[in-house]
């Protein structure tokens, strides 16, 4: 099998429009919750939220391009742009068969949706729908302008696993360069669900949190107090390289990708299994895959979402892999960057390997008491980074439907 490393990262999100000042704010535990202000949310119990800031799509698409797609794929263009700089490839020498794009999205074209039924809706005599509805909105339109903006003609598709797509992508391109299938991939994921339909749904189903009038602590895993997630929004890129090739060019490499694994609870629509039975094979997969131990993972992020149910499956799953291993820490970031659906675990896939970079656990934020029920053998960092030498981390991702998807980086070593 050929070894894979990323070598490009690019992002947007509610913490910052590139990976610079993204990290440094998740270093610093800043947190993006807010009231919601795209839309009027006083009719729904749940109010917060976590926004992408100061984005302009014209800055760097054309007229015509803004016209014709939904936000989620302008998103996913930004992010894919910075780690296609990153990357600094030299695309006129490369075989553009052999650069592919896998995306993964959760949802879709919301916005495009409700706008062109509400407009179809409320038209005159004679209503139409704009011509570009439909490409708009489907979930695979992303990677395919993607692949458009840098003239990539290799496997490009659209994986769909709710909020564990990020990581179904990052596995797939993964397993596609091992079997010599591509030299390379821009993989992860986007998502821009804060919309009146989508976040209204979520709303009713009294999946997010509604403490309305302190939105920036909203979002607290493992606080006894949490009431739910906080949605949040945009997009991360990952540039995934055979090593070889990366090695021959002279690319900057970040990490090695070693271990990837999905699951299924096969137990509820939208709850995981009490036990994380399903998360925990995910887990166990991936270290077997990577040749490796539990204890040989130094940091993992975690899912977590911030609901009482999914945060303790997780640390159940947890405690069934890793038992008493005192090297690992776990936390989970959503709590500052809120729940970006199917670009969570882009983003936090990117996370993981920045601590690996830096050497540094990013904190739980917003945690004023411990929910008691929390294993007392997992050390959680809480409310402040932690700095500690990272070999190894993990990311796990989960979602709607029962898919469980885990992902595992380490520093790289040349052989």
């Amino acid at each position: 099998m050929k070894r894979v490393v990323v070598t490009g990262l690019g992002t947007i999100n509610p913490l910052g429009n590139n990976i610079n000042s993204f990290w440094e704010h998740i270093k610093a535990g800043k947190n993006a919750g807010q009231i919601i202000s795209r839309f009027d949310v006083s009719k729904f119990r749940s109010q917060v939220g976590c926004q992408v800031q100061d984005f302009d799509p014209a800055s760097f698409l054309d007229r015509a391009e803004v016209k014709r797609t939904d936000l989620f794929t302008q998103y996913a263009l930004y992010s894919a742009a910075e780690a296609m700089a990153d990357a600094h490839f030299d695309l006129e020498a490369m075989d553009p068969f052999d650069i592919g794009v896998i995306w993964g999205v959760g949802q879709g074209g919301m916005q495009t949706f409700e706008t062109e039924v509400e407009n179809y809706v409320n038209g005159d005599y004679n209503p139409r729908f704009n011509p570009f509805f439909i490409p708009k909105l489907l979930v695979n339109m992303a990677s395919g302008l993607i692949s458009m903006k840098y003239g990539l003609r290799g496997i490009n598709y659209t994986p769909v696993s709710a909020c564990a797509t990020g990581n179904t992508a990052i596995m797939d391109a993964f397993n596609y360069i091992r079997l010599g299938k591509a030299k390379a991939f821009v993989t992860g994921g986007s998502e821009a669900g804060i919309t009146r339909a989508s976040y209204g749904g979520f709303s009713a189903m009294k999946a997010m949190s509604t403490r309305n009038d302190d939105p920036e602590t909203a979002s607290r895993p493992f606080d006894k107090n949490r009431d739910g997630f906080v949605m949040g929004e945009g997009a991360g890129a990952l540039i995934l390289e055979e090593y070889e090739h990366a090695k021959a060019r002279g690319a900057k490499i970040y990490a090695e990708v070693v271990g990837a694994a999905m699951t299924a609870d096969a137990y509820h629509m939208t709850s995981p299994h009490p036990e994380g039975i399903g998360a925990a094979k995910a887990m166990e997969l991936a270290i077997e895959e990577a040749g490796l131990s539990p204890q040989d993972i130094d940091y993992l992020n975690l899912h977590a979402t911030s609901t009482p149910v999914g945060d303790m499956a997780e640390l159940n799953a947890v405690q069934k892999v890793f038992g008493s291993n005192h090297q690992l820490h776990v936390s989970s970031t959503k709590s500052m960057t809120g729940h970006l659906l199917g670009a969570a675990a882009a983003i936090e896939a990117i996370i993981a390997i920045k601590s690996i970079n830096d050497n540094i656990v990013p904190a739980t934020t917003n945690v004023t008491e411990l929910d008691e029920a929390v294993p007392a053998d997992i050390r959680i960092v809480i409310n402040q980074a932690l700095e500690k030498n990272i070999d190894v981390a993990m990311s796990n991702a989960f979602g709607f439907g029962g898919h469980n998807a885990t992902v595992i980086f380490k520093a790289i070593a040349d052989e």
